[in-house]
């Protein structure tokens, strides 16, 4: 029977996107987020799509004690959850030595801290349930971008913790997947302030989605799905490349120098 998943940054975009695939499915969900009346307006969409139940928890992840919050709210309604989508995040454009220090301090919060943090409270649960766990990284982790330091170095490090847990928990019957799409037709990049990143096609939050849920129905479930074929090969690029050269063709594409 399925389970309940809890996805963040369930308000717009990617986080909404999985929301309804998972609703469709039969899932109930916890839709996490800042804006309340966003996730009541797609709480009352899916109850009345999908017959199914839907939560809302207004949680800001810039606050460092929203995760264990968030856990502790699910534990007094009830909910074990057997999925966890971390798809809350957001992206600064500018040189580093110009960024907002606050703003940087935010954007580390929710890209690392809150989704580290909340994966670690619910991860005896999801293994427990043989369920999921989606941690939605960037294509732009794949690589250092200059212009997109902080964004780029947060990306690195969803995507390295979710395959460090891929491997840990192996056998136990649960799907850890790191999904990397490149540039998205979502609110990240009038959120970042700059659309100068919008390097390659830009996909939409479904061609996203049904990449990503071929990854998960995959009976050979890789860690890191990386959307698109041109995405991919970008990231098989910035692997093999000279340090020095890698640096300086990020910097170009993002409009540096």
């Amino acid at each position: 029977m399925p389970g309940v998943i809890v996805i963040t940054g369930a308000s717009s975009g990617i986080g909404a996107g999985f929301a309804r695939r998972y609703a469709a499915r039969g899932h109930d969900v916890v839709l996490v987020a800042r804006r309340a009346e966003r996730l009541e307006s797609l709480a009352e969409e899916l109850r009345g799509l999908h017959r199914v139940e839907a939560t809302v928890l207004a949680a800001d992840l810039a606050d460092p004690a929203a995760p264990a919050a968030i856990a502790a709210e699910l534990a007094e309604r009830g909910i074990r959850p057997s999925g966890l989508v971390n798809s809350a995040g957001f992206g600064t454009a500018s040189a580093f030595v110009d960024e907002d220090a606050a703003r940087v301090a935010a954007e580390v919060q929710v890209n690392v801290a809150a989704l580290t943090l909340l994966t670690r409270e619910l991860l005896p649960q999801l293994i427990e349930a043989r369920g999921v766990l989606v941690n939605v990284s960037s294509n732009a982790g794949h690589q250092p971008l200059p212009g997109l330091a902080v964004y780029a170095a947060t990306k690195a490090y969803v995507t390295s913790l979710t395959e460090a847990i891929w491997q840990e928990t192996r056998g136990t019957g649960l799907t850890v997947l790191a999904l990397c799409p490149g540039p998205t037709e979502t609110e990240f990049f009038a959120a970042a302030g700059s659309e100068t990143f919008k390097v390659g096609a830009t996909k939409t939050v479904d061609d996203v989605l049904d990449e990503a849920f071929d990854a998960l129905d995959s009976s050979r479930p890789s860690p890191v799905r990386t959307v698109g074929a041109a995405n991919r090969v970008q990231g098989w690029v910035a692997r093999v490349s000279p340090r020095r050269l890698r640096l300086h063709v990020a910097a170009r594409a993002v409009g540096g120098s």
